[in-house]
């Protein structure tokens, strides 16, 4: 049984989780007010309003290993828009891959004899040089685009009908230089919903971060999985070479572009694309850990704090409920009744943090009741990303070792 002592001890813990999840509720309510939204409506209205047809663009597909995805990724792109070949181009660079994502590929140019579709095979990576991650596919693919903007995505992407032309006429009225979003996150597996919604409500919070949106503040981030340049732009930082050993070459290319004096915005999309990242606990764990540390630009005092943040709001309440509950069955006290009161009001501020997430993120409070594991997961994710990216150790991408130059 717990003691005096110790009852208080949990007391002021839960009345810090509670603190940190009411801070935490308003900067989630903040970043969704205030983070612009992209609709795919936005294209036909923008057109309208626009004299000028819209220039050629490139759709760069970097795959590695994508036996899963690319064919659906591929398909989504092409039959999203209408554009003819002289308006648009994709470009399929496969990097080397080891499993069938070649024949798929190939028999998918065949099945879709689609003059607009450019498939190539990827040449291995200069020995006298580092390129990390996707870095040297897209450097390959963007060399060979004629587009007067380059839209790089994933191959874990799926585009939604008129995505290309909406974010491409946002960028022009806007007089955008860069544009990222996020788009609809899906979720499969368990795992993926325990730690994904979480994970992308961070993200949110930190595209409106006050030092993201000051010019004077290296700070700034960005979505690698869609990523829209206009090409004299992309030229004049140096293109993918510029971040060519970099893992989060995401967020190296936002703050090139911030401090270099372009303009560029983050939008939440989720009418013109859906997002999903890793299907299993294997691919999760490998691609986090990848790149949450040097996505947050190495800093280890930010990973401290999202551990405890993860930690207070997410973890802790259930902990605390549970404990004061058994406790409360064995000796009724104040004490234990203003615990079990904390961390029911911490319970349901973390669902309301959840509803606003999933409403921006185009998904739903699905296991929300599960999100002290999540928490707990995301703390050891981020820590763990400290320990591969500082040591090396385990830093890979589907079995491919990284390297990256700090």
């Amino acid at each position: 049984m717990f003691s005096t002592g110790n009852s208080f001890i949990l007391l002021v813990i839960l009345l810090i989780s509670t603190s940190i999840s009411i801070g935490y509720l308003i900067n989630v309510h903040r970043a969704v007010k205030q983070l612009p939204q992209i609709a795919s409506s936005q294209a036909a209205e923008v057109r309208t309003a626009s004299k000028s047809p819209l220039p050629k663009i490139s759709v760069i597909i970097p795959a590695f290993n994508e036996e899963e995805n690319i064919e659906d990724c591929v398909k989504s792109v092409i039959t999203s828009t209408q554009r003819s070949a002289a308006q648009l181009e994709v470009w399929i660079i496969d990097d080397q891959s080891t499993d069938r994502t070649p024949e798929i590929l190939q028999t998918l140019q065949m099945q879709l004899a689609d003059p607009r579709l450019n498939l190539i095979a990827g040449l291995p990576r200069p020995s006298d040089q580092v390129w990390t991650g996707k870095n040297w596919a897209c450097h390959q693919g963007a060399s060979l685009a004629k587009g007067e903007f380059l839209l790089f995505i994933d191959a874990d992407m799926r585009l939604k009908p008129d995505a290309i032309s909406a974010v491409v006429q946002v960028a022009i009225a806007h007089q955008l230089d860069f544009l990222t979003c996020i788009p609809t996150i899906v979720c499969g597996s368990l795992i993926e919903w325990l730690v994904q919604p979480l994970m992308f409500i961070n993200l949110i919070v930190s595209f409106n971060s006050q030092a993201v949106k000051n010019p004077k503040a290296k700070t700034s981030f960005a979505l690698g999985p869609f990523l829209l340049f206009r090409a004299s732009t992309y030229n004049e930082i140096g293109g993918h070479q510029s971040v060519a050993g970099q893992i989060a070459e995401d967020v190296a290319f936002a703050r090139k572009l911030k401090h270099g004096g372009f303009k560029l915005q983050q939008f939440i999309g989720t009418d013109l694309a859906s997002l999903r990242m890793y299907r299993n606990w294997q691919s999760l764990w490998e691609g986090w850990t990848k790149v949450l540390y040097v996505g947050a630009q190495q800093n280890f005092g930010l990973m401290v704090l999202l551990m405890i943040v993860m930690i207070l709001v997410y973890t802790i309440p259930w902990v605390g409920l549970a404990i004061a509950t058994v406790q409360v069955l064995q000796n009724s006290t104040a004490i234990l009744w203003a615990e079990i009161g904390l961390a029911g009001l911490a319970i349901v501020l973390q669902f309301w943090i959840r509803k606003l997430g999933s409403q921006a993120l185009g998904t739903s409070t699905k296991y929300w009741w599960l999100q002290s594991i999540g928490g707990f997961l995301i703390a050891l994710l981020a820590i763990t990303s400290v320990i591969k990216a500082e040591t090396g150790w385990g830093w890979t991408w589907r079995g491919r070792k990284l390297v990256s130059v700090k």
